[in-house]
């Protein structure tokens, strides 16, 4: 394990300044919520059909949040039918809009309570989960020792890290979140939580990667920069389909972000996760479906 603390500590002082300075993109936020809404997405009055008999809850990953992380993918589902909703999770006081930094074992009690949510307003017995990065792993936690089983038919991750990381590989996030470097502290358990060896993880992966009853797929790109080395991201166990995007189409040149915020190609393999009964293959030609 790497020493975080010593690598964060210096950035303690930039935590409250930071969370000033990033207030007003707040509203922009607020607008990207309406706009979810109206697409029908987020939309408690949905009810699924028999084609796509189950909501599709979407988990977001570490400085993510409900919305911003699902501006493509949400939209390519609802118009395809799907029930949609979306989490946030993960929220530190004082720290707007960067979520998925809590203790991801209290991040998962939050995902547990939200389908429990969209389950009694859908009137459907399981839900379907997809996650990008810790979006892709937490979920795990629930259905392993939160009971989600039960209540979940299948768990699509999209570049997770599901046997951690190293601390580099969370700080190649920060690029992409303008804002977060300065947000960050070392008091983030989420992040400390992903890094290989912790001890979330080693009580996450115990005893197998799976649980029996939920379909797994995981969908990974061998430019991944964060979750690395790429291959930890697969999960062992039945009833587990293991992906490569680059197997998919060569030509996709797709980091760990860019699969989970706009990849069409990634998109339509995880279509074909959530109803592998009507799945099509997944090709470079994916992009214009």
């Amino acid at each position: 394990m790497l020493p975080w603390k010593r690598v964060l500590g210096p950035l303690t002082a930039l935590l409250l300044a930071a969370a000033a300075a990033t207030v007003p993109t707040t509203a922009a936020h607020a607008d990207s919520a309406t706009t979810a809404s109206a697409s029908g997405w987020n939309d408690y009055g949905c009810k699924p059909s028999a084609a796509h008999p189950r909501p599709v809850v979407l988990v977001h990953g570490t400085f993510g949040n409900s919305i911003d992380n699902w501006l493509a993918l949400a939209p390519y589902l609802t118009v395809r039918g799907y029930c949609v909703f979306s989490v946030d999770y993960g929220q530190l006081p004082g720290v707007p809009l960067f979520n998925g930094l809590g203790p991801i074992d209290k991040s998962a009690a939050q995902l547990s309570a939200f389908v429990d949510k969209v389950l009694a307003a859908t009137g459907a017995a399981e839900a379907d989960l997809v996650g990008h990065s810790q979006g892709g792993m937490m979920p795990r936690y629930y259905l392993k020792f939160l009971g989600g089983a039960a209540k979940v038919n299948a768990l699509v991750g999209i570049a997770p890290d599901n046997h951690g990381t190293t601390l580099g590989g969370l700080t190649n996030l920060l690029p992409y979140f303008p804002g977060a470097e300065d947000l960050l502290s070392a008091a983030t358990p989420g992040l400390a939580d992903q890094i290989t060896g912790s001890a979330f993880l080693a009580k996450l992966n115990a005893g197998g990667d799976t649980v029996p009853g939920v379909r797994y797929t995981v969908i990974a790109t061998k430019y991944d920069e964060v979750a690395t080395p790429w291959r930890t991201q697969y999960l062992s166990g039945s009833d587990v389909h293991n992906v490569l995007l680059q197997d998919l189409c060569p030509l996709d040149l797709s980091e760990h972000v860019a699969i989970g915020l706009f990849d069409r190609i990634a998109f339509h393999e995880v279509a074909n996760s959530l109803d592998p009964a009507h799945a099509t293959a997944t090709t470079c030609a994916s992009v214009f479906s």
